[in-house]
């Protein structure tokens, strides 16, 4: 993308990766809490004998039977599973504590530090799942991180034994998020989805959004009534350029100038439907901005034709990495004679089926 000078945007899911990354390694008991935890289902994980102990005593006290889950270093959100599974599984590790031998241990303190941990890193796992759906995009990232940054400036009684973290992960999602608001596709993807409008923007920075957003729509229109001016000239020859001083120059700069006043035209169209789209309330988070476009585009013709062009950007590549995923359950080592043509069709049922399914 960078050498093709196309523009192109960072995945939103590997940035917070990072930040949490970064957040988690910077607290020593944090890091010391985390190798523990690994020590304590390994134990189960290697010891069949360990594990029909831990069945043993979960049903003795009426738990259901689950699995301890490993978590992988590279993953954070799979650390935050092993966690909330050791926490779920507290009375039956005590209880075998007593009884048999573990590498590890956690003591009342950590187990009280487990929970608040949890309780920190659960929002960026809920965030990472949301804007790792199909249906996300670019227009999510700014509202987002302000939601994000504003939970962890505020105090909360869970914050107990994880001040350090919580510090280090706003610092975190701050250093990496610093410039997303003067990204033009983000500030006009989000403008255009109609459940955030310019509501995540600072009261400074609206004016100059709005405007970035009327500067696109007034291109937009002036293209459009350029490819319909050539439309309808079809192939007749290019007129004369009239001789500098002639009378004829004269009705050119009298049409030129009756073109400039037809620009503010398109102008004044512009802002009547960027005002009174956004003086209307934004739908609910849980709506669809396609579908809402799709019911308005006759009151907003212009902003429509917009969204359609900037609400299509994904903000992660997760999507993208579940394509390739796909491909490679179907083609496979028992099914690798497939063709090429035989192939891509599959993988676009698979992909597309539940899509027009919904219909």
């Amino acid at each position: 993308m960078r050498y093709a000078n196309l523009p192109s945007l960072p995945c939103m899911a590997d940035s917070l990766q990072l930040a949490v990354a970064e957040g988690v390694m910077s607290q020593r008991s944090i890091a010391d809490l985390i190798a523990s935890g690994r020590r304590i289902v390994g134990h189960f994980k290697h010891s069949l004998l360990a594990y029909s102990r831990l069945q043993s005593i979960q049903k003795q006290l009426g738990q259901p039977i689950k699995r301890l889950q490993q978590d992988v270093p590279t993953r954070w959100k799979s650390t935050v599973y092993m966690l909330q599974s050791l926490l779920e599984q507290k009375r039956a590790l005590c209880a075998y504590g007593a009884d048999y031998d573990l590498p590890s241990m956690f003591t009342g303190s950590q187990w009280k530090l487990v929970e608040n941990m949890i309780s920190l890193l659960v929002p960026f796992e809920e965030l990472t799942q949301q804007i790792s759906s199909s249906t996300a995009s670019a227009a999510d990232v700014i509202p987002s991180i302000r939601a994000l940054t504003r939970l962890l400036e505020k105090t909360a009684e869970t914050d107990h034994g994880v001040k350090t973290l919580k510090a280090t992960l706003l610092e975190a999602v701050q250093k990496r998020f610093r410039d997303i608001e003067s990204e033009r596709l983000y500030s006009i993807a989000t403008i255009l989805d109609p459940r955030h409008k310019d509501r995540y923007f600072p009261h400074a920075l609206k004016p100059q959004i709005r405007g970035l957003l009327s500067d696109v729509l007034a291109t937009g229109l002036e293209q459009q009534d350029g490819e319909a001016s050539l439309a309808e000239s079809g192939t007749e020859p290019p007129e004369k350029v009239p001789r500098t001083g002639s009378l004829h120059a004269m009705y050119a700069e009298l049409l030129d100038g009756d073109r400039e006043h037809g620009g503010s035209d398109i102008s004044s169209s512009v802002s009547l439907q960027l005002n009174l789209y956004l003086s209307e309330p934004v739908i609910p988070q849980s709506g669809q901005p396609l579908v809402f476009w799709q019911n308005n585009k006759s009151r907003f013709p212009a902003l429509a034709q917009a969204a359609r062009t900037y609400l299509c950007a994904p903000c992660t590549s997760v999507d993208s990495e579940r394509l390739f995923s796909t491909a490679g359950n179907i083609i496979d080592e028992k099914r690798n004679k497939l063709s090429a043509k035989n192939a891509e069709m599959l993988i676009f049922i698979k992909k597309n089926l539940p899509l027009m399914l919904k219909k």
